[in-house]
């Protein structure tokens, strides 16, 4: 399996949220609670998730990206785990069904309250005429991006499917990720201590570095590029 951060996206033109200057050092999230309570939270979040609509749309993916989704094809790469939200893998290849989405997905949004999807073009178009996101069309709920906030629980669904695809495989190689976001980065651990090898591929060392098999400090795109021709 292979497990990706935000650092196999930074190579998109997608910044990431913790580094110095990245998005977190200039504005504080919004928490979930403060979002389901607070309609002056939930105009403040709607309003910085379109001001990213023009990044969101350009990005496309990139050699990392490519590379995965080569491993995949050729049936090397069984899942995809990943804590990003731009759908990025998907774009590149990779089939829905072997994209995990640990931490959901800003390309689209859904009722907190009976899961209903709603298009954020249809969002934007009721933020601009009156001032807030609409709620729920179906049942009346509130409706927030499709992705997991702080303070909201981790997805059941993909939790599961993220460990039984830990449990499942004979390498694990992270792409991109700081590991430093739990309960997703127990995950290559989790793989590990099943018997998997641990392969790290990231700019930076991480916390998790003592216990791989294989740590390379590089460009993502670049390294898993050369790593695949070699194959």
């Amino acid at each position: 399996m292979v497990f990706t951060g935000a650092g196999i996206s930074t190579e998109s033109g997608i910044p990431d949220f913790r580094s110095p200057g990245g998005i977190w050092t200039k504005m504080m999230p919004v928490q979930f609670q403060d979002y389901i309570a607070d309609p002056e939270a939930r105009r403040v979040s709607w309003q910085r998730r379109f001001e990213m609509e023009e990044t969101w749309n350009q990005v496309r993916p990139n050699d990392g990206h490519k590379a995965v989704a080569e491993l995949v094809a050729r049936g090397i790469v069984a899942a995809v785990i990943t804590q990003n939200i731009d759908a990025l893998h998907q774009a590149s290849g990779v089939p829905e069904d072997q994209v995990i989405e640990l931490h959901g997905n800003t390309r689209h949004a859904k009722c907190l309250t009976c899961g209903a999807r709603v298009e954020i073009a249809d969002i934007r178009a009721h933020f601009d005429k009156h001032g807030d996101a609409p709620d729920c069309r179906l049942c009346g709920g509130i409706v927030k991006t499709a992705t997991i906030s702080f303070g909201q629980a981790m997805p059941e669904a993909e939790m599961a499917r993220a460990e039984r695809a830990s449990l499942a495989a004979d390498l694990c190689l992270v792409a991109g990720s700081s590991l430093s976001v739990y309960p997703a980065a127990a995950f290559p651990l989790l793989a590990k201590r099943a018997g998997a090898k641990f392969a790290i591929l990231n700019r930076e060392e991480t916390d998790q570095d003592p216990y791989a098999d294989l740590v390379i400090h590089g460009e993502i795109g670049p390294v898993l590029t050369a790593a695949v021709k070699a194959l």
